[in-house]
């Protein structure tokens, strides 16, 4: 029987899932937007830095120039943006809702071992080779496609690879969930916005004001820090388990909205990753 708190629970996790869901819907619009990826990058950091500021001053006052803190900002901040925006320029949002959120049980569990000498949990006996069924069924259907998605497919799994080795250094860091989102943001914003304004090529002045907003509002505040606040209330609430299973919709709930709202074509090699990528993921979470 479920109790109040766990109801709560299950409902912010339903929010995170439909935020990160959304973030992949909303990143490939941005790639198929006249802002290139520097632009949308610049967007996410200056919006979270707003936010973040008045509490890194006013509640939490992480130290931010120290070797831990720059770590989390140059894997989870500026290198993973910047190659998952620019993957969405070459590949279609069920892509990545396979290719980022499919591989992450996989990927988080082998950084954790490499960098953190974990051993490698039982259950992903079962999750891996659910997951490589559906990258066999995502391989068959980049390779039957007319136009050549290839290099953006590279990039999304560089970018759930950097996540991967971003959880695991957030994990390492001993920094609780705010502390690490509030560092992580702020630091990745004093280094990328400078080099950004001076010396990176920009697109934003000929962008839709519509572009600009959607992406600066959904990544730099929706993404950043409620999906963040959803998503330490699901752990708090139901446990990191159950949460982590919840998140497991996200590769299905992506690809279906990439139809749904993107108009991307589905066909059934692409329907079958979708689902196994999302049931893998699941089984890597119990």
């Amino acid at each position: 029987m479920h109790t109040p708190s766990s109801k709560s629970g299950y409902l912010f996790a339903a929010g995170a899932v439909l935020i990160w869901s959304g973030f992949v819907l909303v990143a490939r619009m941005g790639g198929t937007s006249s802002l290139n990826s520097f632009d949308i990058t610049a967007l996410r950091f200056a919006v979270a830095a707003l936010v973040f500021l008045p509490l890194w001053w006013f509640w939490k006052r992480i130290p931010l120039f120290n070797k831990t803190v720059l770590s989390l900002a140059l894997t989870g901040g500026i290198a993973y943006s910047l190659v998952v925006y620019l993957a969405f320029k070459h590949a279609p949002a069920a892509h990545g809702a396979v290719l980022i959120s499919g591989l992450l049980p996989f990927f988080v569990p082998l950084m954790a071992l490499l960098i953190l000498k974990e051993p490698l949990r039982p259950n992903l006996r079962w999750a891996l080779p659910v997951i490589a069924l559906g990258m066999i069924c995502l391989g068959v259907d980049i390779f039957s496609r007319s136009e050549n998605t290839l290099v953006g497919d590279l990039l999304l799994i560089t970018s759930s690879l950097l996540w991967a080795l971003y959880t695991v250094l957030a994990k390492r860091s001993g920094l609780d969930a705010w502390g690490t989102a509030i560092g992580c943001a702020l630091l990745a914003a004093l280094m990328y916005l400078p080099v950004y304004i001076l010396f990176l090529p920009k697109a934003i002045m000929l962008a839709p004001l519509g572009d600009i907003l959607l992406q600066g509002i959904y990544q730099g505040l929706v993404v950043a820090v409620i999906a963040m606040l959803f998503y330490m209330a699901a752990m708090t609430r139901i446990g990191p388990a159950r949460t982590g299973a919840c998140m497991a919709m996200v590769p299905a709930l992506a690809g279906l909205g990439a139809s749904l709202i993107l108009g991307e074509p589905l066909n059934a090699w692409l329907i079958t990753g979708l689902l196994a990528t999302s049931a893998g993921a699941w089984l890597g979470a119990r």
